[in-house]
């Protein structure tokens, strides 16, 4: 059995590599970048980085981010996400070519929940051959499961890319 330490270095470790193969993946295509899940910020720092050229609106319920791990006001989404999340498909639709979603706890019920509102309402956002990467297993419309990159445990992040309803 794994210790919380371990799960956090496994999941961190799957991110970073998820991340750098999404970024790829997406080079040759137009289009906005869903940070769901503001937190501390530093994905969203890390995004901002490596997509300096992209829009990336972040969605966050209450910001507790580092300073140097905001978005400007334009492109940060406050709100419950079953609010937020339907707008912004709507406002984006097909628009999106990656989503990243990191949003669970330990909480399973809360998880369940979350992953349902995100498998309903993101499929709107995306454009065709978007990619979702997500620390919760998601069961989105029109989406494929992709296998991890090398070296990424199973089960602690998921990739998907969109090929449409």
């Amino acid at each position: 059995m794994l210790t919380r330490l371990e799960k956090t270095l496994y999941r961190l470790e799957a991110q970073h590599a998820c991340l750098q193969w999404a970024f790829e993946q997406i080079a040759d295509q137009n289009g906005v970048v869903f940070e769901i899940g503001l937190g501390l910020g530093r994905t969203f720092n890390h995004m901002r980085h490596h997509l300096a050229d992209r829009e990336i609106y972040a969605f966050e319920r209450i910001v507790n981010a580092y300073p140097d791990c905001m978005p400007e006001k334009e492109y940060l989404i406050l709100g419950e996400l079953d609010e937020t999340l339907p707008a912004a498909a709507k406002r984006f639709a097909g628009r999106v070519v990656l989503g990243h979603s990191d949003v669970g706890s330990f909480d399973r019920v809360s998880n369940r929940a979350v992953a349902e509102l995100i498998s309903r309402a993101l499929p709107g956002a995306l454009a065709p051959r978007a990619i979702v990467l997500s620390d919760l297993p998601l069961d989105m419309p029109g989406c494929q499961a992709l296998p991890l990159p090398n070296g990424v445990r199973e089960d602690r992040y998921y990739l998907y890319r969109y090929f449409g309803n």
